[in-house]
């Protein structure tokens, strides 16, 4: 299933029989990766009377109920309208979904006792043109982050300069494998959300942040075809499926 895309006056290759999925699923229970201090999501079968909605209970069809937050629950894509008083949507805000991406490894170093992204990691790392979506992976990269319970753990993040730096390399769409961008507890300060967004000038509005996303050691460093479609829900975040294709040809 190899075909030609023509993306910003330039044409490669894509084969989407091979699709590399790097969202995480969303499962009831403590498997489940957590944030933020909630419980875990929960799928359980809707009660219809007194019979719950199982097909194995007499019902006619299987009907769960889900509860989850998208912000602790798995990969979501979250808009501007997640730091700001006003009401934004993300499936109003996102009006694109393809996108050429790149992919790169960091090991978060040491800042004043936290793990931190750096502005000058990411000038050392990021190609020098031709993508304006970022997956981040960060190292070391283990399948437990599928499982893990962020909450009190302090989990690394981007410096305030690091995300400015992504926004002025216009940079509108960055995807990471960790809860936020932000130190877990700052008290409300969300400079790395609040720089990449240039909160307090002209609103970058096109440009998303995706967070939570998982990415397989066998998927190597480099530039990428990237589908990125959040479900429809009117709100500041929406669960999404991120979708990479290698790029056969440039």
């Amino acid at each position: 299933m190899k075909t030609s895309v023509e993306y910003n006056g330039h044409t490669f290759e894509i084969n989407l029989a091979e699709p590399l999925d790097i969202a995480m699923p969303l499962q009831s229970g403590d498997e489940n990766v957590n944030a933020w201090y909630l419980d875990p999501p929960t799928i359980a079968p809707h009660q219809i009377g007194d019979r719950p909605g199982l097909v194995r209970e007499g019902s006619a069809v299987n009907f769960n109920d889900i509860w989850f937050n998208p912000h602790a629950h798995g990969t979501h894509t979250e808009c501007v309208g997640h730091i700001c008083p006003e009401v934004y949507s993300v499936t109003r805000e996102l009006r694109h979904f393809f996108y050429k991406a790149a992919l790169i490894s960091i090991q978060p170093e040491e800042y004043h006792g936290d793990l931190v992204i750096q502005r000058a990691q990411l000038e050392d790392a990021l190609p020098a043109e031709g993508f304006d979506a970022l997956v981040l992976r960060t190292l070391p990269n283990t399948p437990q982050k599928l499982h893990r319970h962020y909450s009190n753990t302090n989990p690394p993040y981007l410096l305030e300069a690091a995300a400015r730096y992504l926004a002025e390399r216009g940079i509108d769409h960055l995807l990471i494998d960790l809860p936020s961008v932000d130190k877990e507890a700052d008290g409300g300060a969300l400079l790395a959300h609040k720089a990449f967004w240039n909160f307090g000038g002209p609103l970058r509005m096109q440009a998303t942040i995706t967070e939570l996303v998982y990415i397989p050691d066998d998927i190597a460093d480099g530039h990428y075809f990237l589908n990125l479609l959040p479900a429809p829900f009117v709100n500041d975040a929406s669960p999404s499926r991120p979708i990479l294709y290698k790029i056969l040809e440039t």
